[in-house]
C-alpha cells in the first residue's frame, strides 16, 4: 500500500552527481504526490475451476491469530509481535511455504479469495515480524527502486512459478478480478490506520460476514469517519481508492452511508463531500 511521497523518501548513492539528483528531485515534485496503485489486472491468474470443491486448510494462521490478536474496546485490533514465540515463527513460515506450493488456479473463486487474502495478511505479520521492534511497516524498505518504501513493491512470494509481491496480491489480483469494496477491508497492512485485522482467518463461506463485520467496525471507527459540524473526514483509504468507492465523493458518502450506524448516518444526511482525509502509519503493535 506504498503511495505516498513521503513513503517513498530514499538516500541516493553519494557519488551521484548532484546536478542529476537535483533534476530527480525536481522532477518528483513537480508532479505532486503520486497517485494510489490503479487496479490493474494480471490476467495470469484469472484461471480458476468453478465446479472444484476442494478447500485450503488455515488452521495455522488461524491459530496464531487466536493466539496473538489482541481486540481492545476502542474497537483496534492490534498484534503481540513482540510476544510470537520462535516455533509460532517457524509455523507461519510453513503456512506460508504450504500456500505458495499450491495451485491456486484449479480452485473456485471464492476458495481463491481467501488464498489470496490470507496470504497477504499472512505475509505482511511476517514480513514485520522478520524486521521487529519497528515503528511503522513503512520503515521496512526490501528494495525494487530509488523511490521505493515499504515491502509492498518487492516479489519475495512464489506461486505457481510466479513472482509475486503485495502490491500484485492486492492490485492486481483482488481488486480487479473481484471488483468489491470490501476487499479494502479484508487486506490489512499492519498499521492503526488500517481496518483491522480479521482475528478469524478468510475461507470460501465466511468472507461475506467477515467483509461485512470489517465494513461496518471501520465506517462506524474514527480511523475510518468522522463526520462534525457539517464536515467530513475519512481514512485516506476513501481517497486513494475513491474509484473502487463509487468514484466520486458522492459515491464513497453513499457506501458509508450503507454501513453507518444511526449517529454516524444522521450527521451524513447532510453532507455532500469530503472535506479532508488522514492515515495512521503507526504500526498495530500490542506491546
Amino acid at each position: 500500500m506504498n503511495w505516498s511521497i513521503s513513503g517513498r523518501e530514499q538516500s541516493v548513492q553519494s557519488n551521484m552527481p548532484r546536478q542529476f539528483i537535483l533534476f530527480m528531485a525536481c522532477l518528483l515534485f513537480s508532479f505532486g504526490a503520486p497517485a494510489a496503485p490503479e487496479a490493474e489486472l494480471w490476467e495470469r491468474w484469472t484461471a480458476h475451476q468453478p465446479g472444484s470443491a476442494a478447500t485450503i486448510d488455515h488452521t495455522a494462521w488461524a491459530a496464531l491469530l487466536n493466539k496473538y490478536l489482541a481486540r481492545a474496546e476502542s474497537g483496534l485490533n492490534r498484534f503481540r509481535y513482540g510476544a510470537v514465540s520462535t516455533a509460532d515463527k517457524m509455523a507461519l513460515a510453513d503456512y506460508l511455504d504450504a500456500l505458495q506450493a499450491i495451485r491456486i488456479g484449479e480452485y473456485n473463486r471464492a476458495e481463491q479469495r481467501a488464498y489470496w487474502i490470507n496470504l497477504y495478511n499472512a505475509a505482511t505479520l511476517r514480513v514485520v515480524l522478520d524486521r521487529y521492534p519497528v515503528t511503522s511497516i513503512r520503515e521496512i524498505k526490501l528494495g525494487g527502486g530509488w523511490f521505493s518504501g515499504g515491502p509492498w513493491g518487492k516479489k519475495f512470494l512464489r506461486v505457481e512459478g510466479e513472482d509475486v509481491s503485495l502490491d500484485d496480491i492486492e492490485h492486481r489480483i483482488l481488486r480487479p478480478i473481484w471488483k468489491d469494496p470490501r476487499i479494502h477491508y479484508a487486506v490489512n497492512c499492519a498499521s492503526v490506520g488500517c481496518p483491522n485485522l480479521s482475528a478469524t482467518a478468510y475461507s470460501a463461506g465466511n468472507f461475506d460476514g467477515l467483509a461485512e463485520a470489517g465494513a461496518r467496525a471501520y465506517v462506524n471507527s474514527p480511523r475510518g469517519v468522522r463526520a462534525e459540524n457539517g464536515m467530513l473526514k475519512v481514512s485516506s483509504i476513501y481517497t486513494w481508492f475513491k474509484v473502487d468507492f463509487g468514484g466520486s465523493d458522492a459515491g464513497v458518502i453513499a457506501h458509508l452511508r450503507r454501513y453507518a450506524e444511526p449517529a454516524l448516518a444522521a450527521r451524513l444526511e447532510s453532507i455532500t463531500r469530503i472535506d479532508g482525509d488522514s492515515y495512521d502509519w503507526s504500526l498495530n503493535d500490542a506491546r
